[in-house]
Parts: C-alpha cells; structure tokens; sequence
C-alpha cells in the first residue's frame, strides 16, 4: 500500500522577532520528528507559517501531492487568522487541529514576558480556532500535550480515518455484471457517489472475464495452488475444482491490476460461462486487501476495501458480511454472519480449510471451492453505507463476535456470531430504523470513531449504534438530522 505522510504546519508571525520563529521551527521539526516515530504514518514539518501567501501556497502543494493524506496545524504562538482564511477555503485534505504546547508545565521561576511572547499556543490556537468554526470547516480538534500517549493515540486513529479518505478519492470498482436483480438498497447514484467519495464505479462484462480466464496458463495456476496450499488446509480431493478458482482469481486480478481497481462486485444470477461462482477465489483476493461485495453489491465492495485500508496497520481485519439468521433463546440472543461463499479469511481463528460443496442458488455447473472456518473473537463494529437519495448514510453498530457457541457441522461456509449492542433485538429495531442494509463490512480493528471521522470528512451522515442507543431517541436523531441535511 502507498506510504502516506502528513504535514505539520505551525502558525506563527513576524511580531515576535527572528530568534523566536527560529526557536519555534526547532521545537517544531523535534515535535514532528518524534511524533513520527509513535504515529501510524509520518509527521512531516513543512514551515511555519508566517503570511497569507506561505499558508496558500503550502495548501495547494497539499491538495496536489497524493502522499500527501492530511494536514495537522497548531500555532505556537499567535497567529492571526485572517492569514489563514485563502488556504482554509482551498484546502481539500483531512484537516486537524492540534491545540497543544511545547513545554508540559509552567516553569514558576523562569516565567517571565519572554517566555510568555514565546509559548502562546492556549491564545494562539483560540484565534487559529475561530476561523474554522467561521468557515463551517469539517475538522478534528485534539487538545493535550504533545507527549500524552492518548493524545499520540487519538491523533494515530484520525491518521487512519484520513488514509480512509485518500483511498476513497482514488477508489474504483469493477462489477461483473449488474446487481441482483429486484434488490433495492444494492443500488445507488453511482454519480453522486464519484462527486462525494470520489468512487469510479463502472461494469465489465462477465465474457470479459470469461476471456481473460481462458487464456490464464496452467503454470500460472500451479504458482497460486501453491500459494494456497501454504495458506490454508486443503480439506478436498477435487482438486480440479480448486484449480478452477485459482483461475477464475488470476483471471479477477488481472483484470482489476490492469484497470486500477481494488475492489469489485458480481452476482450469481450472472455467471454466463463460468462453470463456479467465485468463492475461494473471491476469498482469497480479500485476504490480499482488495474489496468485495456479493450480489452486485458496490458500495460495500468499496466499503470493504476502505476499511482494510484504514486498519492496515492494525490486524488488517475488515471484511465483507452479511447477518444471516439469529439465535433468539432468552439471555443467549446471537446473530450469525455468513454469506454464500464470500467471506475473507482475515477473520479466521484458526487456519481456514479448502472445501467443496454443492451450492444451490445461482448458475453453477459444478460445486465451488471455498474457505471455511469460524471467525474470531473480539470487539468489532459492522458498517453499511446506504443511499438515502439525495444524500449518503452511513450507519456503524458495535459488536462483540464470540467464538460461535454450535459446531454447525452440516455449514460448509465461514461464519461470524456476535453479540450485538445494545441488544440483538434493540439493535435489529435501530439498524432497520436507519434502513441499514443486509451487507455489510465486520471489522476488528476501524472502531466506531474513526467511521465517524471518516464521515465528517467526507461531508455524509453517521449513525451510531451503541450500548445506550434506543430506539426512540434514535427515531428522534434520525428526523432532526433529515431535516439538518436537506437544509444543507
């Protein structure tokens, strides 16, 4: 994946002589640099800003550097904000503010008017505050000194959201045919998906496909076999059938390398001259970082290959779901997630087995190869982005996946059960409520706030659920905010 860094911009101005900007640009570049060392991505000190020109001219190498995921601010001393005002319209990245100070405490015998004119962050970053609350622009405020270690950490999780971001305007996803058919929430304003997200989202046909499949070489195949014999327990004596998912595999990536996709969709009311829907093959190339979604199912595809994104850095466990039936005995209430064949190995408490089995549903030929294993335990959140026309919603409610409590021996899929907040039938109310859909992506490591982050940034509403949501307040939140976005 791209290494992206994040620029450090300190405010300042001419006022206080040259041996004080000298001395906040050496506490700068030592604040950068060890932050750099703690933080997820890099902390790259730019300047510190002095005029208008310096602070336009630093946001629009910003905008145009796509290593470049966000820009972090702070003003070590007072910075007029009027100089800020040109950049700040024209800044197109994640934005953070970062109210901090250099020293942690006031030093009583050395304080004096000096040291005053010098550490003026609390009145600088007042001003510096101002103008972006009068310009309505989305941001994250992170307040605390600079060496805190949940300060490091709450600034490390809004570098995540806004690598989320970076990925999402360079994002595109190939679908192998249409969705499902007679499926409502699957579709969506794919135009205003690109203006908003910044997702190209176009089709392929299945023969494109079919083609690129026919000319991939046995060798070719012979290398992935290997790959996932390495991987994953071969638990099936029809290895021709294995075979045929590496090359339908090689044959999806080929053609997503080509076009510049990291995500992609198909359905299995379209599989016209394929002999197996992809299973393992669709598996396979998710444990690989790129997205999915069944049934045609394009946002979760690109929501999926987000959210891998935004935990790189963590246990890459982000993946693409679906709630599948519930376990409803009193004081053991479960939902169990699953999905036909297409779930990422990511999740796997243990190492996952090739498997093939007949599948009922769709156009295959012959039985699919696929993964199956039982997901991890762990705290995680499900996320569903859904088109409220007009505008996008996306809802997120935490979770706590348990190892399943029935061996389910007759399932030859993966599967996921957790436990849901606030309850499994307060939150199947709340997610219904919020027109949540069917699919969506199960992570382990993206929590709720960074979703929220990732939201703000890209101007869409958030609805959480969690252990205090209720369904009224809910209905509530949920008309106030259709009123607030249609005024917006």
């Amino acid at each position: 994946m791209k290494q992206y860094q994040f620029w450090f911009v300190v405010g300042s101005q001419f006022l206080y002589g040259p041996q004080v900007l000298k001395t906040v640009d050496a506490r700068a570049a030592e604040m950068a640099a060890e932050l750099s060392r703690v933080l997820p991505y890099p902390l790259v000190y730019k300047l510190t800003a002095k005029t208008n020109r310096e602070i336009t001219d630093v946001v629009k190498e910003a905008n145009y550097d796509d290593r470049c995921a966000g820009v972090i601010t702070w003003c070590h001393t007072f910075s007029p904000s009027k100089m800020w005002i040109n950049g700040f319209v024209d800044l197109q990245k994640p934005y953070c503010h970062f109210a901090t100070q250099y020293n942690r405490e006031i030093p009583n015998e050395e304080i004096d008017m000096d040291f005053m004119n010098l550490n003026q962050a609390a009145h600088g970053d007042r001003e510096h505050g101002y103008i972006a609350a009068r310009l309505r622009m989305p941001r994250k405020v992170i307040a605390g000194h600079w060496q805190d270690e949940a300060v490091r950490e709450r600034m490390g999780s809004w570098m995540k959201s806004a690598v989320g971001v970076a990925v999402s305007k360079g994002l595109k996803v190939m679908r192998f045919g249409d969705n499902m058919r007679e499926v409502a929430v699957t579709e969506g304003d794919k135009v205003e998906v690109q203006a908003k997200l910044g997702w190209q989202v176009n089709t392929w046909a299945v023969g494109d496909l079919v083609q690129v499949m026919s000319a991939v070489t046995e060798e070719e195949i012979d290398a992935l076999m290997a790959v996932y014999e390495n991987q994953y327990t071969m638990a099936t004596d029809n290895v021709d059938l294995v075979r045929y998912q590496a090359r339908e595999e090689i044959a999806i990536r080929k053609m997503m390398d080509v076009e510049g996709c990291t995500a992609f969709s198909n359905t299995f009311q379209d599989l016209y001259g394929m002999e197996q829907l992809p299973g393992l093959a669709s598996q396979h190339l998710m444990a690989q970082g790129y997205g999915y979604g069944g049934e045609g199912d394009w946002k979760v595809a690109a929501m999926t290959a987000i959210l891998k994104a935004m935990g790189e850095n963590g246990n890459g466990a982000s993946l693409f779901m679906e709630d599948y039936t519930y376990h409803l005995v009193e004081g053991q209430e479960y939902s169990l997630g699953a999905h036909m064949l297409e779930v990422c190995p990511c999740c796997a408490a243990e190492k996952p087995r090739i498997e093939t089995h007949h599948l009922g549903i769709g156009m295959n030929e012959k039985d699919p190869a696929r993964l199956v294993f039982e997901g991890k335990a762990g705290d995680a959140i499900v996320v569903s982005l859904v088109d409220m026309g007009g505008r996008l919603r996306l809802i997120c409610q935490d979770i706590h996946c348990v190892k399943p409590i029935l061996p389910m021996p007759n399932l030859p899929v993966a599967r996921v059960m957790w436990q849901a907040e606030p309850s499994l039938t307060t939150g199947v109310e709340c997610w219904i409520t919020a027109g949540g859909a069917h699919h969506t992506v199960l992570s382990y490591d993206v929590t709720a706030g960074q979703m929220k982050d990732w939201c703000a940034m890209m101007d869409i509403e958030f609805v959480h659920i969690g252990k205090d949501t209720t369904v009224e307040r809910l209905e509530q939140d949920l008309f106030l905010s259709d009123l607030a976005w249609k005024l917006k």
